[in-house]
């Protein structure tokens, strides 16, 4: 059965920086491409940044590039999202999702976590 779980969501200032993290089980983790996700109040859930199971690919949403860096080990079946430079609009709650195709998008993920709020206000 698979399950991710992330962890480290929080509140963070603007001009702050998070780190968030989901744990992977019940499946061979370096099989697959692994993404995160977020969905603000009253919008869709969007692809944020996706990585391929080697992590020689990353993509990431024009809205986060130079913001944010995903990164994943697959020795400890985790993936991890470094934000910088955090703004109020990157409040969302944060999903991983896994398997995800290149271009990231939310409804090619099969598996979900249970999100992760992160919440950026002064």
């Amino acid at each position: 059965q698979v399950q991710l779980v992330e962890s480290g969501g929080g509140l963070a200032h603007p001009g702050g920086s998070l780190n968030v993290s989901c744990a992977a089980s019940g499946y061979n983790f370096h099989y697959w491409a692994i993404g995160w996700f977020r969905q603000a109040p009253g919008k869709e859930r969007e692809g944020v940044s996706c990585i391929s199971s080697d992590s020689r690919t990353t993509n990431y949403a024009d809205s986060v590039k130079g913001r944010f860096t995903i990164s994943r080990d697959n020795a400890k079946n985790t993936v991890y999202l470094q934000m910088n430079s955090l703004k109020p609009e990157d409040t969302a709650i944060y999903y991983c999702a896994v398997p995800v195709d290149p271009r990231c998008r939310p409804e090619s993920g099969s598996y979900w976590g249970q999100g992760t709020q992160v919440t950026v206000s002064s």
